[in-house]
């Protein structure tokens, strides 16, 4: 009986552990941000968020997988649509996906007649939501579950691509949140200005064409190590990058 139980306490954790952008990724966006917020929106997100930084809020959207309350926000951490195809084209789920449940967010937090309680959540779940959308295995396919299906081995532990993305790659690297933080927040006014141009629409895409890369760079079985780190550490860094400074544009857009 109390195995049973067990197993049913931790079945949501499995059931919608395949969407993680590792804790550490999550924050190094939320630093990057932070630092490239205007003084209007900080005081907002200082009042909404009782002085807690981006980066400790970060990972919420994570953390909440664990209570079955909100189980109905599983599909807002990835989309999945055909290779070659662009998101506004595709076939949307029912149960919605990343770019509705950004727009969504977006629409909660401006809305200042909404309930503060509801304003907070959604400003938590943006926050979150935008660092995933640049993993790129989050806009992937749905066929093999976002690359969770593909098995790898990293250094010699089992894994899968899905996973390769969300954790091994910047855990292996070693470095702390603010380190990394740090380090891929010296860029010059005119990169910043670049990397945020577009839309979420534009974004989506992007790491969708990078997760077509990235299926072709493996095979089941695989045994991926120091090559695979060498080959796809800069990548990794680009798209942490661009998720802290795209973060950064969204609500300095919101807060406007």
């Amino acid at each position: 009986m109390k195995k049973t139980f067990l197993l049913l306490l931790l079945l949501p954790m499995f059931m919608f552990g395949n969407a993680i952008w590792s804790k550490t990724g999550h924050r190094v966006t939320g630093q990057i941000a932070q630092n490239h917020l205007k003084g209007k929106t900080k005081r907002a997100l200082n009042d909404l968020l009782d002085g807690h930084s981006l980066a400790f809020v970060s990972t919420y959207g994570d953390d909440i997988k664990a209570d079955r309350a909100y189980s109905k926000y599983s599909p807002w951490h990835y989309v999945n649509y055909p290779l070659g195809m662009n998101y506004v084209d595709s076939e949307k789920s029912e149960d919605g996906d990343i770019i509705t449940a950004i727009e969504e967010c977006k629409a909660v937090i401006k809305d200042k007649n909404r309930p503060k309680e509801e304003r907070i959540f959604h400003l938590k779940m943006l926050v979150h939501l935008i660092g995933d959308l640049h993993q790129p295995m989050h806009a992937s396919r749905e066929e093999d579950k976002g690359g969770n299906d593909i098995q790898v081995q990293w250094f010699g532990q089992g894994s899968n691509l899905h996973k390769v993305w969300d954790q091994n790659l910047i855990e292996s690297y070693g470095m702390t949140y603010t380190e990394l933080a740090h380090e891929l927040d010296k860029v010059s006014t005119k990169q910043v200005k670049k990397i945020q141009e577009g839309t979420i629409y534009d974004w989506v895409d992007e790491s969708h064409d990078i997760c077509g890369e990235l299926y072709g760079s493996v095979k089941v079985g695989d045994k991926l190590g120091y090559q695979y780190t060498y080959n796809y550490n800069d990548l990794l860094f680009e798209q942490l990058q661009k998720g802290g400074l795209r973060l950064a544009k969204v609500l300095n857009d919101l807060f406007d």
